[in-house]
C-alpha cells in the first residue's frame, strides 16, 4: 500500500477496539474506533475511512442494519465480526454488503491479512473500472460502447451488434452530445464509409440506430429530431475518451 490507509473498528467492547487499533498501527494503518452507530457516523464524517471492521452485535442499531445503511450511501469495504455461530449470519452479512466475515474469537494477524486482501481486491476493481473508462469504453446513460469490438452493450447487459455505419453515427453523436447535427454534417462524417450520398440514407440510419438503442421511434428521447434542422443526441452523461469517437 503506497499511502496510509484508515481503518474504523466498530465494536462496543473497548478492550477489543483498543487491542485492534494498537495492532493495526503496527502494520502501518491509522486506526479509529467507535462503540455504536452514532459514533461510527461521527468518525466517518471526521475522517476518510478506507475500510470498516464492523461487529454484528452492537447497542442500538446492529451491524447488519449499519452495513445496510452504509451500502445505501457508499462502497466502503466492510469486514464483519460476530460471536454468533449460526452460518446464516454470515450469509446475511454478505448479502447486506459485507466484503468479508470473521467469527470471534479470531487471530488479529488473520484479520490484518483479510483487511489487506479486501483492500487489494477493491483497488483492483477500481483500477479495472478506471482502465475501462479511460481506454476502450464509452459509457452513456447506462449503455456502453466497446471501441475495438464495435459492440454496444445495453443497461441490462445485452450485447447489441452494430453495423459499421451505425457505429460511425453513434460515435459522431457521442463526440459532441446534445449538439444539433444537420443531415449534411452527419453525411460529411459518414462520407466514404459505405453510405449512399443521399440525405434520406441518414434518416434510415438514424431509424436503425434508434431501434438498437430501444429509443421509441414515435417519441424518441435519445436521438431527437429537430424538424427541418437535423438530430440531437440527447444523453445526460458520457464517460470515456472522445478523441477516437469519430475515427
Amino acid at each position: 500500500m503506497n499511502q496510509t490507509q484508515h481503518i474504523l473498528v466498530v465494536d462496543d467492547d473497548e478492550g477489543i477496539t483498543s487491542l485492534l487499533c494498537d495492532y493495526l498501527a503496527n502494520f502501518g494503518f491509522v486506526a479509529h474506533s467507535a462503540g455504536d452507530g452514532t459514533a461510527m457516523r461521527r468518525q466517518l464524517d471526521a475522517h476518510h475511512i478506507d475500510l470498516i471492521v464492523l461487529d454484528l452485535q452492537l447497542p442500538g442499531a446492529d451491524g447488519l442494519t449499519l452495513a445496510n445503511e452504509l451500502r445505501s450511501k457508499s462502497r466502503i469495504p466492510i469486514v464483519m465480526l460476530t460471536a454468533r455461530g449460526n452460518p446464516i449470519d454470515r450469509v446475511i452479512g454478505l448479502e447486506m454488503g459485507a466484503d468479508d466475515y470473521m467469527s470471534k474469537p479470531f487471530e488479529p494477524r488473520e484479520l490484518v491479512a483479510r483487511i489487506h486482501t479486501v483492500l487489494r481486491r477493491v483497488k483492483g476493481g477500481q483500477d479495472e473500472r478506471a482502465a475501462s473508462s479511460n481506454g476502450d469504453f464509452i459509457r452513456f446513460d447506462g449503455w456502453e460502447l466497446h471501441r475495438s469490438e464495435r459492440r454496444l452493450t445495453s443497461p441490462k447487459g445485452l450485447v447489441v451488434p452494430l453495423s459499421n455505419a451505425e457505429f460511425q453515427l453513434l460515435s459522431t453523436f457521442l463526440k459532441t452530445p446534445r449538439r444539433l447535427f444537420t443531415r449534411d454534417q452527419l453525411m460529411a462524417q459518414a462520407r466514404g464509409r459505405s453510405m449512399d450520398s443521399v440525405e434520406r440514407s441518414i434518416d434510415l440510419l438514424v431509424s436503425r440506430l434508434r431501434q438498437k438503442l430501444d429509443d421509441n421511434p414515435r417519441d424518441p428521447t435519445m436521438i431527437k429530431t429537430v424538424r427541418g434542422e437535423g438530430y440531437v443526441f440527447n444523453v445526460q452523461t458520457v464517460q470515456g475518451p472522445m478523441s477516437w469517437a469519430a475515427h
